[in-house]
């Protein structure tokens, strides 16, 4: 059965395999709700095996990509809850985070206006970051009296921007401006506002363009070498090379080059 989220707009376009996911609150900027939250996760635990996937695009509508939890339907409500209530709830974002790297698709994260709070640690998830001009991205966290230590944020900024920066960003909660998140290696591109869409367009065919194999076990083994000592990262590393060498897509790659033509990858 096709996916059909009913809190975003999805759409999978079959002649490129690009699969859009559109947060479609554009009046509250894309503000997270609970049944957002359960459908995000919902959706990419089921992109990791949906036939004819081969990359996600996720975006926001309108003058944001997502602001993070709403004020009313989450931070509000969440003052009726009890300790394992709030376990609950907290344990359904960190598992959306968990869905996003853990798909095995290649995921680009199309970010404009604000992005902060959660919307910042689902950025940071994303394998690839296109961002507009005017997008400022901040993990707001302690600016209410939070953990900046949310979804996985301190496990995830450091290896993005180094332990030093990412202790700066979720200590302060500060905004930065693009051209910061830039320097430091939080945002892949910057662009104009005019061609943002069509620049993480293009990163999202040109990653399902490639070979999906390699691309899957490439964004594995980078997340579980961040956690290994270099003689468990090269054991791993030697043994799903050898593998990738018997999958077809490394003999098209070949048979490409020789006949000088552009690869077909499966």
């Amino acid at each position: 059965m096709p996916l059909a989220p009913r809190s975003f707009r999805y759409h999978l376009a079959p002649d490129t395999g690009v699969a859009t996911i559109t947060l479609d609150r554009p009046d509250r900027l894309n503000a997270l709700t609970f049944e957002v939250y359960r459908e995000l996760r919902e959706t990419f635990q089921a992109l990791d095996t949906e036939p004819g996937v081969r990359s996600i695009l996720l975006m926001g509508a309108g003058p944001a990509f997502c602001s993070g939890g709403d004020v009313e339907d989450i931070i509000g409500a969440l003052f009726e809850h009890d300790y394992q209530g709030l376990l609950e709830f907290t344990r359904t974002t960190g598992d959306l985070i968990l869905a996003i790297i853990e798909c095995r698709r290649p995921v680009v994260g199309a970010l404009n206006g604000t992005v902060a709070g959660a919307g910042a640690v689902i950025a940071a998830a994303c394998d690839v970051r296109i961002a507009s001009e005017n997008a400022k991205i901040a993990y707001l966290f302690t600016k209410v009296g939070l953990s900046g230590a949310d979804m996985g944020a301190s496990w995830l900024l450091p290896r993005i921007v180094g332990f030093g920066r990412a202790m700066e960003i979720l200590m302060t909660g500060d905004f930065l401006s693009p051209e910061e998140a830039f320097r430091i290696g939080l945002y892949n591109r910057v662009v104009p506002p005019a061609e943002h869409l069509a620049e993480a367009q293009r990163w999202a065919e040109k990653l399902a363009r490639g070979p999906s194999f390699a691309l899957e076990v490439t964004k594995k083994m980078l997340y579980r070498e961040a956690a290994q000592d270099l003689r468990s990262a090269m054991a791993g590393e030697v043994e799903i090379q050898a593998a990738c060498m018997q999958d077809p897509n490394f003999r098209e790659a070949y048979e490409a080059f020789v006949e000088k033509r552009r690869p077909e990858f499966t």
